[in-house]
Parts: structure tokens; C-alpha cells; sequence
């Protein structure tokens, strides 16, 4: 590989509407999301030349055994490849662990892109999206950079007919996680907040509707007052709930509002809580 490193951008993302269809035979469910990237919102991988793979990060809460999608990407590839892969990556976290922001599968995907690009595209774009739905249902998502609607378990991959229009946002995260495992497994009993509105929020671009909502915000009860609040605010078009949380994001009706909105969420809610600002689609 070359002697100057190679960055690569990890982008987020956001589950505008997500519909669950049915319990899989495999387990999984069958679901049907419209899925974003925000691309000012990203992790950063780096490659750097070696004489073996190594892998650090800069978020000491993070594994970086076997266990982390970058690890299990970079065997996958040597597997798939019959190549070696010799570098020392580090990842630079900014998007929160835990969150429904698509963090690790992103990294994963960065990672297959990165080995593919320093071994001169050795695996086809079928090949690539074959491995990517090994490491997990997000995963194909994010080896392109567009809208797209996901079906199946999330792995097939449907450009949206209907631009998104550039929208201007803010995502607030508590210091909590959620785990996707545990958010599945309640959607048979799912609970309902009295007074939230869970009903879908309909767009000339598509829909705001995620049905996670209901068992997430039966067990993390914050989550759904933070959600009330955004949607009585006069600066906010729509709130929801990205993947299985944490996150939840806010269509601000004016960027320029987004500011005062974070600082409220502060003063009102929570003076620890994670926020971002900035914009999708366009």
C-alpha cells in the first residue's frame, strides 16, 4: 500500500420510517426502512502502512478484539480475498455507541471499502455486498452513499424514487444506550406512553413512523418524553426515533433555530444530553 494513509469517512445514518413485516424464519425480522446517510456526522478510519493488521481506537468503552466490526470485516476480507491485509487502522469515534446511528455497520463498510480499494478492487460490488450482509443487516446500507429503502432483514438495497430534499436537523442521544437485541425482543409486547402520538407523519418524500417506538419507549420511558417535548415545539416540523435508539432526531422547520432548541433540551430535560446539528439529503 502507499506510503501515506489512507482516510476513510464512516458516516451515520438515520431510519426515517421503519416498518417490522414479521418474524423471519431465520429469526430476523422482516422489516422496510427508508435509511439516510448524514454525511457531517462521521466516524474516521484510517490505514496507516504495516507489517501486520493492528486496530486502535480513540473511545477507551470500545472493544477492538474480535469482537468489533472492523476486526470481523478485515478477517472477512482476508478470507473472501486470499490476501493479506497489512496496515495499522485506527478509529476516530464521533458517532455515539448504542444510538441507532448505524456506527459499527458503518465502520464495517468503510472497512470492506477501504482493503478493497488497497487491493485494487479484488472483490467485485456483488462480492462486496455478499460480505457486507455477513457482518450484519445494516451493513450493505452503507457501502453505497444515498436514500435508499432496505428491505428484507435490511440487506436489500432499493434506491428511493423521490429525492430527499436537504432537511435540516438535530439528533439528541442520552448517556444510555439501547441495545437492538433487547428492542426486538419486546416488540411482542410492546407498551404505549400515554399521550404519544406513534401514528405515521406523512412527507411528499415518504414517512416518519418507526415501530420500535412502542417496546423502546416502554422500558425507556425518557426517550418518549424527550420525543412529546420535540414534537410540542414550535421550532420542530416532526420528531422520531432512529433504528432502535437512543437517538431521536428532530426536522427543524429553520437551521438557524437548531441552536436554541439544543440549549433548551439542556435547561428542561437533560444537561448531559449528546446533540448534533446539521443537515440530510439536498
Amino acid at each position: 500500500m502507499s506510503e501515506s494513509p489512507l482516510r476513510i469517512s464512516s458516516p451515520a445514518k438515520l431510519n426515517l420510517s421503519l416498518r417490522l413485516l414479521g418474524k423471519r424464519d431465520d429469526g430476523f425480522h422482516e422489516i422496510d426502512t427508508l435509511m439516510t446517510p448524514v454525511p457531517g456526522l462521521a466516524d474516521e478510519l484510517t490505514f496507516e502502512t504495516a507489517k501486520a493488521f493492528s486496530f486502535t481506537c480513540d473511545a477507551p468503552d470500545l472493544p477492538v478484539d474480535d469482537t468489533n466490526l472492523v476486526v470481523k470485516a478485515t478477517k472477512l476480507f482476508e478470507k473472501l480475498s486470499k490476501k493479506k491485509c497489512k496496515a495499522a487502522v485506527h478509529l476516530t469515534k464521533v458517532i455515539p455507541h448504542g444510538a441507532g446511528l448505524g456506527g459499527g455497520s458503518s465502520n464495517a463498510a468503510a472497512t470492506l471499502r477501504a482493503w478493497n480499494t488497497l487491493h485494487n478492487g479484488v472483490l467485485s460490488e456483488e462480492k462486496l455486498h455478499a460480505a457486507a450482509a455477513q457482518l450484519g443487516s445494516d451493513v450493505p446500507f452503507f457501502l453505497g452513499n444515498s436514500t435508499a429503502r432496505c428491505t428484507g432483514r435490511g440487506e436489500i438495497i432499493t434506491p428511493v424514487a423521490t429525492a430527499l430534499p436537504a432537511l435540516s436537523i438535530v439528533i439528541f442521544k442520552p448517556a444510555f444506550a439501547v441495545s437492538t437485541v433487547d428492542a426486538y425482543s419486546r416488540t411482542a409486547q410492546p407498551f404505549e406512553l400515554a399521550g404519544m402520538d406513534y401514528e405515521p407523519k406523512l412527507f411528499p418524500w415518504g414517512e416518519i413512523v418507526n415501530d420500535l417506538e412502542k417496546p423502546v419507549f416502554g422500558k425507556f420511558i425518557f426517550l418518549g418524553e424527550l420525543k412529546k417535548w420535540l414534537m410540542a415545539r414550535p421550532e420542530v416540523t416532526v420528531a422520531g426515533m432512529s433504528g432502535s435508539g437512543s437517538a431521536i432526531f428532530a426536522i427543524l422547520k429553520k437551521a438557524e433555530l437548531g441552536s436554541s432548541l439544543i440549549q433548551q433540551a439542556r435547561e428542561r430535560l437533560d444537561p448531559t444530553i449528546w446533540a448534533w446539528q446539521g443537515t440530510i439529503g439536498g
